[in-house]
């Protein structure tokens, strides 16, 4: 009997890019095979609303966010917080890169095949945890100018040339943070930690990363001055830049507030909280 009962698929009707009409045809796809509804959020955090509700309601839902990876965060969020049912992402946003990461077939294959008895699978889920609160990040966390990088190229369908002054712009404008990790004071660039092996379609973090192995990866850029964070920035891009594999738990303490970015989503952490980054084993059902 298959795990999956029917499929709600989450999407943002006044969204300019194709996730509307991404859900449209997927319905029209599943006809026949699985109940299919669509339903639209009506404000910033709704998708994590609708999803929760969604797998209570019956715990063999799988909830679709038609959208990039910021709305797929809310969703995951939803359904973790349900604490049952099934996740899934219809690439729909600009960079898209935990379906780029992970999807090695088109997402209504995926369903078909999971319909007629293939099993799900489960992936791990990053927790942050601090001042009181608790998220999870299906790819990426990160503080610091990569995650920002990474965000204003995200926004945008630039060329080279303009997405390189974006580039520039942000790099110009940022200024190193301080963090306290295991007893030493750290000013760094950049933080990131990661489920996946990309970031924001440019940056390539770690080939043998995969995002079910119980690991995460680290990426941590001391402060050395604007010259050297664009030649590490460069060397991010590459691929070229040391990245560090764990299981623990990785804990900090701010000295000043900070904005953490999950998944391209923005959260602020006021100064002196403590942040913990920890791998959650397979947290996440999903169908790929």
């Amino acid at each position: 009997m298959s795990e999956l009962s029917r499929v709600v698929v989450v999407l943002n009707p006044n969204s300019t890019g194709d996730g509307p009409s991404n859900a449209r045809a997927l319905r029209d796809e599943l006809d026949g095979v699985v109940p299919v509804e669509l339903v639209e959020t009506q404000h910033a955090g709704h998708a994590e609303e609708l999803a929760r509700d969604a797998v209570r309601a019956d715990a063999g839902t799988l909830v679709v966010s038609a959208s990039g990876d910021g709305g797929y965060h809310e969703v995951v969020n939803g359904v973790v917080d349900a604490g049952q049912g099934l996740a899934a992402v219809l690439p729909s946003g600009n960079a898209n890169d935990h379906a780029t990461a992970i999807q090695d077939r088109p997402l209504v294959e995926a369903i078909r095949a999971v319909v007629g008895g293939e099993p799900v699978t489960r992936i791990d889920l990053l927790e942050v945890s601090g001042a009181g609160r608790r998220r999870v990040a299906h790819s990426y966390v990160g503080v610091g100018i990569s995650p920002v990088a990474a965000a204003a190229l995200n926004e945008h369908d630039l060329d080279a040339v303009k997405e390189s002054f974006l580039v520039v712009h942000a790099f110009w404008k940022y200024r190193p943070l301080t963090i306290t990790h295991d007893g030493d004071d750290i000013q760094l660039d950049s933080l990131v930690f990661a489920n996946i092996d990309r970031m924001a379609k440019y940056a390539q973090l770690a080939d043998d990363s995969a995002p079910d192995d119980g690991r995460y990866e680290t990426l941590l850029i001391p402060h050395r001055g604007k010259l050297r964070l664009l030649a590490e920035f460069a060397r991010v891009l590459r691929g070229a830049h040391p990245v560090r594999s764990r299981s623990e738990p990785y804990e900090f303490r701010t000295h000043t507030p900070m904005p953490l970015q999950l998944d391209g989503e923005v959260f602020h952490v006021e100064a002196g909280s403590t942040v913990t980054v920890r791998c959650l084993p397979r947290a996440l059902r999903t169908v790929l």
